[in-house]
């Protein structure tokens, strides 16, 4: 077994991330109810044996809500990281190889882009485009590219002084192969480090973005609309909210445990 595999956090981080993973691609073999299978008779019932996360308000089994709910929250999150990892690693790409002017104009708007609030930045791209699972996933991932860019131009900037970079230029090698052979390649692992940390903050965007309203539409039971749904009873039914905002604390551990896997002798991501 590798040696990262053999720590605790990692194995524990593994474990949570594969229990949700299951949880989001077979939510019928692991929840015991359907999403919208209810019954007022047991509505707000405290967590017990039959209903270990309680009842809702409508006597859905919240349980059974929150595992149909994975698929919903994680589909967001990761599409917002793969389109802001794709969009930074480009921009950074050119930012770090072409330098020069090209390089002072991509980076002056990633500082732009930086500059401005992020969850602002997110609802006005909302109210832009409207709502709806693209449009947010659009929304976070504009907030998150600058970051992307700024690491992979830095990890640019440093791979294209290496010797075999110079001597694959010296050789006549045209720039799209230096690029895909050489510079890409040995630029590209803190990058992806990178992003899966990214997916535990743009999990927390995109639920907040449900608690505020502007998530996955009803019926979806997604996590952050089921915390709000549960608001007005918090004072008296505590599990409404509490154990939809633990899924979310736990799989944004279990994203930071991974990011920080790496084999030995691997680049660590830089903070």
């Amino acid at each position: 077994m590798p040696t990262f595999l053999r720590r605790p956090a990692t194995l524990l981080s593994a474990a949570a991330a594969a229990a949700i993973a299951v949880c989001a691609l077979f939510p019928s073999a692991v929840a015991p109810y359907g999403p919208h299978e209810g019954d007022p008779a047991r509505a707000l019932l405290p967590p017990s044996a039959a209903h270990p996360f309680g009842t809702d308000q409508l006597g859905r089994d919240l349980f059974s809500e929150v595992v149909w709910g994975a698929r919903p929250s994680l589909e967001v999150s990761l599409l917002a990281t793969a389109l802001a990892l794709a969009a930074g690693m480009l921009l950074g790409l050119i930012a770090g190889y072409a330098g020069g002017l090209l390089d002072g104009l991509v980076m002056r708007a990633v500082d732009v882009l930086m500059a401005i609030p992020t969850m602002l930045m997110i609802l006005v791209t909302i109210a832009v485009l409207g709502s709806g699972t693209t449009n947010i996933a659009i929304a976070v991932a504009l907030a998150t590219v600058p970051t992307f860019a700024r690491l992979m131009r830095a990890e640019v900037l440093r791979v294209r002084t290496r010797l075999y970079v110079k001597a694959a230029i010296a050789a006549g090698v045209r720039t799209p192969m230096v690029l895909l052979r050489h510079v890409v390649p040995n630029s590209a692992p803190p990058v992806l480090s990178y992003a899966v940390l990214a997916i535990g903050g743009s999990l927390l965007a995109t639920s907040g973005l449900g608690f505020l309203g502007f998530g996955a539409p009803p019926p979806n039971a997604e996590w952050g609309a089921l915390a709000a749904a549960g608001r007005d009873f918090v004072g008296t039914c505590w599990w409404l909210t509490t154990f939809p905002g633990l899924m979310v604390v736990l799989t944004v551990l279990a994203a930071t445990g991974l990011s920080h896997t790496r084999p030995e002798g691997a680049a660590a991501v830089p903070r």
